[in-house]
Formats: C-alpha cells, structure tokens, sequence
C-alpha cells in the first residue's frame, strides 16, 4: 500500500497520468469543504430514530423558472380552445361559426406564447428544434415536444382558413379537427412529464395530476372567453363547458390531496407554505367562479368577475403544483418515507 493517503495497492493498480503527480501536506488537504462534514453514516446522523441522507435532500429541485408554470396555463388553454372548437364545428359549423373562429385563433396565440415561454426557460430557440431530432415514445418531453409541433402548424392553418368554403373549408376543418387531436395531450402532457420525474409528490400523484390540469385547461378556457363577444347560442355552450370543467377540477384536486395524502409528508407541500398557500387560494377561486357562474343573470360585470375568478384560480393552480414539487424534492425525508411506505 502507498503510504500517501491515497491507499493504491501496486498489485492492483497504479498511480499514473497528470493528477498522480500532485503532493498534498496531509490526507486531510484533499478535502477542502472539510472531512468532518461527512463522517457520520447516515444511521447516525439524524434525530428522532428516521435516517435520512445526512440530513440533506436527497434530489436537486427542479431548476424550472416561472415561465414553466405560466406554459402549464397557457399550452393547456390552447389545447381546450382546439377540442372545443372542433366539438362545435362537429355539431353546428355554419350556426357557431363565431365561437370556431374564437377557438382557432386562441389555439394560434396560445401556441405562440406557450412556445415563447417554453424557450425562455430553455434559454435559446436552438434547444427547442433540438428535442425535434428524434421521437422517443417512452418520453413524455419528447412526445410533448412534437405534440407541440404539431399543436401549432394544424392551429394556424385552421384559423386561417375559417369561414372559408369549398376545398379549402374543407382542409381548414381537417386541420380544426388535427388540431383538437393535438390539444388534447397538449392539455395534460405537462402533467405526465411532471409524474416522471423523481419529486416525490409529482411521482405520488402522477394518475390524478393530468386528469386535474385537463380540466383546469377547460375550466380556465371558459372564463377566459367569458368577456369574448360570444352570441347567446354560444355564450351557453361556453358556459356548460366552463361549468363542467370547473367541477371536474374540483374533484380532482380532492383526489390529487387523498393521493399525495398517502404519506404526510410528501403531502405536507399542499398544506403549507407558498405552495399550500397557492393550492388554497386556487381551489377557492375556482370554487367561487363556479358560484358565480351559476348565479341568474348574464351581465357584464357578473361575467367579468367570473373571467377573473376563474382565471385567476387556473393560473394559482399550476405555480402551486410547480412550487409544491420544488419544496418536496428539498424535503430531506420525503423520499424515504414514501420509499418505506411502498
């Protein structure tokens, strides 16, 4: 054995090549941030009998800024625009011409903005096209990166080609109705991408978390087209779609609390904090723009809180899951308890 703190046995192996020439003082000079730091074993290093990663996360929290959450909200509104804009096209092309035209050309702006925000948080367009190169269907940012692509191509060319008749009607309603079988993953692929992930809570409530931002892309598409010059016929579809979205929304937030309720800790997120804060504030909201929206009356300013209401609580719903993950994976025990609890 070297008697240099490096403990290299010649009969196993060498010390050869540029770094094996470097002299340290002492073996403790090799440790800048300090043995000491780490000579607990982690059966040892904690407090109340539960071990722990000395103590420290065992993840990195994500490093996602907030226009991830802002692409959750906008991507997932664009998709419902797309769905219901093809629904209506399916029952009455020529009687909800208005409320088609509405849909494609959100489903445009959303794709615009939702991939503006995409690349903001990747730092360059470049990165963008780069996860354009290959289809990995075991991915689900590859798959939703080419549902994307697709998302905004068929979008354009539907809302270009609205009103239009003869074969070029026709090929805008083909691309209305590919457009819609886009936006329906559009809609909740963020939620699968986020239950892939390593972040206990995501991973715990990862069947519950798409069917909730599914319907909260509705939920939230309806009260934003509550001030939108909507004819009666249409402004009543809007509102039943906003109506369902809204109590499916709700369900599912109580069924995404049961799941991340399994292990108190991994659902601690919801309860406290900014998170918990935010998940609060946004079952409320969408709690009071459903109360609003079904009180008699259709004026202006009954519609205007109810966009505001709803919109508001779409929104506090994506950065609550956004932060709830982030504080999750800096929780040193979360992990280890929901690895036990399995």
């Amino acid at each position: 054995m070297s008697d240099d703190g490096r403990h290299i046995d010649p009969a196993l192996g060498t010390l050869a090549g540029e770094g094996a020439g470097q002299a340290i003082a002492s073996t403790a000079a090799a440790y800048p941030s300090g043995p000491t730091l780490w000579r607990e074993t982690p059966t040892r290093s904690f407090a109340g009998g539960e071990p722990t990663y000395y103590d420290r996360p065992l993840l990195k929290a994500p490093v996602w800024i907030w226009s991830v959450p802002a692409y959750f909200y906008v991507g997932g509104t664009a998709g419902a625009a797309a769905v219901l804009g093809a629904a209506a096209q399916a029952v009455d092309r020529r009687g909800l011409a208005g409320l088609i035209r509405t849909c494609r050309w959100t489903a445009v702006l959303g794709s615009g903005v939702g991939s503006a925000l995409l690349v903001h948080d990747l730092g360059r367009p470049g990165r963008f096209l780069h996860m354009l190169r290959v289809v990995r269907p075991t991915s689900p940012m590859s798959l939703g990166s080419w549902v994307l692509a697709g998302f905004g191509s068929c979008a354009a060319a539907a809302a270009l080609l609205a009103g239009r008749d003869g074969a070029l009607g026709r090929l805008g309603d083909a691309a209305g109705y590919a457009a819609a079988a886009c936006g329906l993953p559009l809609a909740g692929y963020t939620a699968v991408l986020l239950g892939n992930t390593a972040v206990p809570l995501w991973q715990e409530t990862r069947k519950s978390l798409p069917p909730l931002f599914m319907a909260s892309a509705a939920s939230g598409l309806a009260a934003l087209f509550g001030l939108a010059p909507l004819a009666p016929r249409e402004a009543a579809i809007v509102h039943r779609f906003g109506t369902a979205g809204k109590l499916a929304e709700l369900a599912a937030m109580a069924v995404v609390e049961r799941d991340a309720g399994r292990v108190e800790t991994v659902g601690r997120p919801l309860r406290e904090g900014l998170a918990g804060t935010l998940w609060k504030a946004a079952r409320g909201l969408t709690a009071a723009s459903l109360a609003v929206s079904l009180l008699p009356g259709r004026s202006r300013r009954k519609r205007a809180v109810d966009a505001l209401l709803g919109t508001a609580g779409a929104v506090a719903l994506r950065f609550a899951v956004f932060h709830a993950g982030k504080a999750s994976a800096r929780d040193p025990r979360a992990t280890f308890r929901r690895q036990r609890a399995r």
